[in-house]
């Protein structure tokens, strides 16, 4: 059993006539025999819509309930076991209700074209997954349901539903598409004649693209290398010269005249990487052809004339476009051009335009101007071996009564012209080849003292040292290269290596070092690499809009990108600007590397700073719904004692004895207190969180302090040990009195009864420590430090305890005078909380004074 086949009514909005369409192509197909049925359309309640059902036979729906509402979806399992020939299936993007058999339309669709039978489907533009931000971008709205681009591509057919947006309107204001209460909404909303003309064209490219495939498919099936005119494709051949932009222009024009026209650009590049473009100006013109509305193609051959015909072919284009040849007039007995290659070889189907431009025949330098850096050292003793060192031998072998014969003599003069090209190249060994030559014919080849050659072997003799001479200088030429182009490599290896792992370390965008980021430290690694005064990473909100220097390390560095001497482009709003001077081209392919990092660098620092705002926020978010459960429930419980007391007070049907007043009266003492105290916490703790605690400091002793924190306790509940022989400590009295009150009330809630809380306080080198020791139950090691958050409380304390806010302020208060409270355990069970302050400078903690507490 085959595949069933897709055919796909394609459209740019809702009620272009898919549906309708649709039905119709089902009638045709009924008419001729084909067992065609309804697997789900959507009529919407448009009575033409409706009235094409007549007459087709409809798989029975499926029946689902979803949160209490009854739905309708198609049911898959009875189309497979009906087996038709063709279902028609609507709205392919649809998502089904929960319980059904796939999560979405599109995927039954596969199902059914899995069992064999052919699928007539539906679906608009802006559900194809890949347009999805485009449509957005248009409409403004966001499509929920979409179906993968691959899915549709693998149709059969996709037909195209058209309509004018004029002709769409009125249809909608008739009423033929929506019901009357929502046609006002929709024509000033969604079916906004630029978004429907905006739909329509995207709906047109996306088809045309797919025709293209279909095209070349077949092409490519049936060997088909002509081309084929359907539409006007315009290749232009770039060198990197200046001469590119005159080429592209002159192409666009060229493609404007007719209807559909398009741009291809392409540049050739040898597979040695060896090339004189210049990287600059190739992007300037990959710049030029996108913004004419055409594409950049980098194409790798050796052979430029093949390659270039090659890929016209293979793009079906019609004309190519090149420049004038900016060889000399002697350069052409090398050869006929590229230009004159590609005319003879494009046959009938493709035309040559060789365009004039201002650089034609200016000549393009000689193949060594681009040769090999050998180093001055080595080039000044090429030039030196090449030249002065054939006159030396010529005097040494003249000198000789017999000389070592004319065979050794061109075997000394071409090691001396090898010896050139190893050192210096191919320039010098030339040279060297043309002097030795001279000397050669000059005084060692008969008849001497004159360039005539009487023998023809001594003619072969200098021919074969001219030729061996050119052949080693070319080969240590390429080696030269290739060993610089390796040794390039290598250094590229290392900083793409450091790269990729600046990438998988995991560094965080704080500032560090003094306040450097991790972006500047990158931007100044990008400054030292490539040796330049200043770096700066540009970016800008739009095309029209003014460029803003994110970061950036150096002097002055460039507030544009055409004010730097080089700029790299990342993404179409941000740019690399380096500024000291300008970079050759080989250095721009790792300098793309550095402005991709940097981007992503830049986008870690912020998605770093929305985290750290988020986190801000959902701690806020946090301490404001422990703080609405504090108010909701433990500052209520006080608030009920007051009033049941208040009531019963003023109620005339009880007579209260003084006693019982007494005690009422006392009862609402109690919960005022209470609730002042949960009142002041609060306030406290928000004052903490928002950061507007400013101590008062002064010179305070602990002994006066210390008793004033514990009148809120109850005298026998504590024990106090505080010398008056402890140094002076610099605090704000107010926030230690309400800190130690805290902690101390914590410590004589938590304690057993009968047995009192110690309180100590001693003297430890240049710190005061106050110690507040209960005999309680203790806190385990790992919530030792929770026990400081806002809002919590340790273990089963009864709800009405407290809001759980008493030490998480006290440490707050403590920090900001500069000092430490943390909890330690109690010897023989319990928890100890020790309040570090600093003593007062000039104090000499030699003879410690430490109180005991006893218990």
């Amino acid at each position: 059993m085959g595949r069933g086949r897709l055919r796909i009514y394609l459209g740019a909005a809702p009620g272009v006539g898919k549906t309708y369409a649709m039905l119709c192509e089902a009638h045709r197909r009924l008419e001729r025999g084909t067992d065609c049925v309804i697997g789900h359309v959507e009529h919407h309640g448009r009575p033409r819509t409706v009235a094409l059902l007549d007459g087709l036979e409809q798989v029975p729906h499926r029946g689902l309930t979803h949160r209490g509402a009854a739905f309708e979806e198609m049911d898959v399992d009875a189309v497979v076991e009906r087996r038709p020939a063709v279902v028609l299936v609507d709205e392919m993007a649809h998502a089904n209700v929960p319980g059904s058999r796939n999560a979405k339309r599109w995927q039954d669709v596969e199902d059914l074209l899995a069992a064999g039978i052919d699928v007539i489907t539906t679906i608009n533009i802006q559900h194809l997954e890949s347009l999805g931000d485009v449509v957005h971008s248009i409409t403004g709205v966001r499509q929920g349901e979409t179906v993968p681009d691959e899915v549709v591509r693998r149709a059969e057919q996709i037909e195209l539903v058209d309509m004018a947006p004029q002709a769409l309107r009125r249809r909608m204001a008739h009423g033929n598409i929506y019901q009357p209460d929502r046609i006002d909404a929709a024509l000033s909303n969604y079916f906004r004649p630029g978004n429907l003309t905006a739909l329509r064209e995207l709906a047109l490219l996306w088809l045309a693209d797919r025709v293209d495939e279909y095209l070349q498919q077949y092409r490519g099936e049936h060997n088909i290398r002509s081309t084929w005119q359907a539409r006007e494709r315009v290749v232009v051949g770039l060198t990197g010269g200046p001469e590119g932009r005159t080429l592209i222009r002159r192409s666009a024009r060229m493609a404007a005249k007719g209807a559909g026209g398009e741009i291809l650009a392409v540049y050739i590049s040898r597979s040695d990487g060896l090339t004189s473009a210049s990287p600059k100006e190739l992007t300037v013109q990959r710049t030029l052809v996108e913004d004419l509305g055409g594409t950049f193609h980098h194409v790798i051959g050796d052979d430029v004339p093949s390659a270039l015909l090659e890929f016209a072919r293979g793009v079906n284009a019609t004309q190519i476009v090149l420049g004038s040849s900016r060889r000399k007039s002697w350069q052409y007995l090398f050869g006929p051009g590229v230009g004159a290659s590609v005319a003879r070889d494009s046959g009938p189907d493709l035309d040559v335009h060789i365009v004039t431009h201002d650089e034609a025949g200016k000549g393009r330098g000689l193949p060594g101007a681009r040769g090999a850096r050998l180093g001055r050292p080595r080039t000044v003793a090429a030039w030196l071996v090449g030249v002065l060192g054939p006159a030396v031998l010529t005097v040494l072998l003249r000198h000789l009564e017999d000389g070592p014969g004319l065979a050794n003599d061109v075997l000394l003069f071409l090691f001396l012209t090898v010896l050139a090209a190893l050192l210096g190249g191919l320039l010098p060994a030339l040279v060297s080849a043309a002097v030795g030559s001279l000397l050669l014919n000059y005084f060692f080849t008969p008849p001497t003292h004159t360039l005539d050659i009487a023998e023809p072997q001594n003619l072969v003799a200098l021919m074969i040292f001219v030729a061996v001479a050119v052949a080693v200088a070319s080969v240590v030429d390429v080696a030269a290269r290739r060993t610089q182009q390796a040794a390039r490599l290598r250094a590229e290896s290392e900083v793409l290596s450091f790269l990729a792992g600046s990438v998988l370390r995991v560094s965080p965008p704080a500032p560090q070092n003094g306040g450097a980021t991790v972006l500047d430290a990158l931007l100044e690694r990008v400054r030292e690499t490539f040796a330049m005064e200043s770096v700066a990473l540009l970016e800008r909100a739009g095309d029209l809009e003014p460029w803003t220097c994110t970061a950036s390390t150096g002097p002055a560095p460039a507030s544009r990108p055409d004010d730097a001497d080089v700029d790299m482009p990342v993404g179409d709003h941000m740019a690399l600007a380096l500024s000291g001077r300008v970079l050759p081209a080989e250095d721009r392919r790792v300098l793309s590397a550095f402005a991709a990092h940097a981007a992503v660098v830049l986008d870690r620092q912020r998605l770093a700073g929305e985290a750290e705002t988020a986190r801000a926020l959902a701690e806020g978010n946090r301490i404001r719904t422990a703080l609405l459960a504090a108010v909701s429930h433990d500052l209520r419980t006080p608030l009920a004692g007051i009033k049941a007391a208040v009531t019963s007070l003023r109620s005339d049907d009880v007579a209260w004895s003084p006693e019982d007043e007494a005690e009422l009266l006392a009862g609402i003492e109690a919960g005022a207190d209470r609730l002042d105290h949960l009142v002041g916490n609060l306030l406290d703790m928000s004052r903490l969180q928002t950061g507007t605690v400013t101590p008062l400091i002064r010179r305070t002793a602990l002994d006066e302090v210390i008793p004033l924190a514990l009148a809120g306790v109850p005298p026998e509940s504590v024990e106090l040990d505080v010398p008056e022989s402890l140094p002076m400590v610099a605090v704000d009295r107010g926030l230690l009195e309400r800190a130690v009150a805290n902690i101390v009330e914590n410590a004589v809630k938590y304690g057993p009864a009968g047995i009192p809380v110690a309180v100590a306080a001693s003297a430890l080198g240049s710190r005061v420590e106050l110690r507040v020791v209960d005999r309680g139950q203790g806190v385990p090691d790992e919530e030792k430090e929770r026990i400081f958050e806002p809002f919590q409380r340790y273990g089963d304390t009864p709800r009405g305890a407290g809001v759980g806010l008493g030490l998480a302020v006290s440490r707050g208060f403590v920090e900001a005078m500069g000092g430490t409270l943390a909890a330690e355990d109690t010897p023989g069970g319990g928890m100890t909380m020790v309040l570090t302050l600093a003593a007062e400078p000039g104090h000499v903690g030699g003879a410690d004074h430490l109180a005991e507490a006893t218990t």
